[in-house]
């Protein structure tokens, strides 16, 4: 595809190929659901976020949008602003202009989960800058596939299992939508080599020593014992219906127990003991989530943990998700670190 083609007729060009015409049709159909009309545009360069860059601007010759397309640097590699300006460089080709951010907090452990957290932290403070109230993501099938197996390795309840919604809060103020989560990666590889020619692979996605790239590498083995991906989204389509209803419950436990005041949480203890350690757990990250507004939960391993602590009577004060956790009178109360 000529790039004269694709800044001018993309829409046409991308209507008029079969394979991916319905690719754009279901990518509309989700972008209708939203009333506002400015999107932040998550990019890293890999096919995923191209694809999603082409769909976006394919959809704005039809429906005049206010877009900004960041790309998030987090300085962990040598070369990783040389290669963000390789991916302005190739967009910038194509009339989208690419925003840069770089991380200037030096990431040393946990990379992976750190370097998200910082992600959506800059993404966060950009969107504020900008009145943006949603950020569209490039999360695609086997993206939700690998959570699902990453969550499962940690031993995650069931609202860990259900994985990714296609629209999540980021906090009170700004929404994810991930509008390509049904949608296979094999298929957004052929549709941005075909708008762009090319795009950028991350090393970090063949190195070994990260969880999800060991998982990546067993989907070749599970489809020759018979274990296809798409069997797997079933399943979690199923467990993200009754995560539905069990957050429906959930919510009204929420209501119940918790309650916050200027800078403390409380958690009434009485009303608390009753449940089991799955609704603790939830009521404990709940109460952090109130606090901290953090995006990603605390891992259950460490809220499990904590629930132990708190069932031994000499239960002073812990420290879990950047919160101080103790005990005042019949209110279990939570403070910011």
């Amino acid at each position: 595809m000529s790039k004269k083609n694709s800044s001018v007729n993309l829409k046409k060009c991308l209507e008029g190929t079969e394979r991916f015409s319905n690719i754009y049709q279901d990518f509309k159909k989700k972008l209708r659901r939203f009333k506002t009309n400015s999107f932040l545009v998550a990019i890293s360069g890999g096919p995923d976020s191209l694809a999603l860059a082409a769909l976006i601007k394919a959809y704005n010759y039809e429906k005049k949008m206010k877009l900004q397309f960041v790309l998030v640097n987090h300085n962990i590699r040598k070369n990783s602003l040389k290669e963000a300006l390789m991916v302005k460089g190739l967009l910038k080709k194509y009339k989208i202009n690419l925003k840069i951010l770089n991380n200037k907090k030096e990431i040393t452990n946990n990379i992976q989960s750190k370097a998200r957290q910082i992600r959506y932290e800059l993404l966060k403070k950009f969107c504020n800058q900008k009145k943006i109230k949603t950020i569209l993501t490039g999360h695609n099938l086997e993206d939700q596939v690998e959570t699902f197996f990453i969550r499962l390795s940690r031993g995650s309840g069931l609202k860990g299992l259900s994985a990714m919604k296609n629209v999540s809060k980021l906090n009170n103020d700004i929404k994810i939508s991930r509008p390509l989560l049904d949608i296979k990666k094999e298929l957004l590889i052929k549709l941005s080599k075909y708008v762009f020619g090319k795009f950028f692979n991350d090393p970090s996605n063949t190195n070994s020593k990260y969880l999800r790239t060991k998982i990546r590498k067993l989907q070749k083995h599970l489809a020759e014992s018979g274990i296809k991906y798409d069997q797997i989204i079933k399943s979690i389509k199923n467990l993200a219906s009754s995560r539905k209803t069990l957050d429906d419950y959930l919510n009204k436990i929420f209501k119940d127990t918790i309650n916050r005041s200027k800078n403390v949480v409380y958690v009434d203890l009485e009303k608390y003991k009753k449940f089991n350690n799955e609704i603790k757990l939830n009521i404990l990250n709940k109460s952090i989530k109130t606090l901290k507004r953090n995006y990603y939960p605390v891992r259950s391993k460490k809220v499990l943990n904590l629930i132990k602590k708190l069932e031994n009577r000499n239960f002073r004060n812990a420290t879990l998700g950047g919160c101080i956790f103790f005990v005042k009178k019949d209110k279990l109360c939570l403070k910011k670190e």
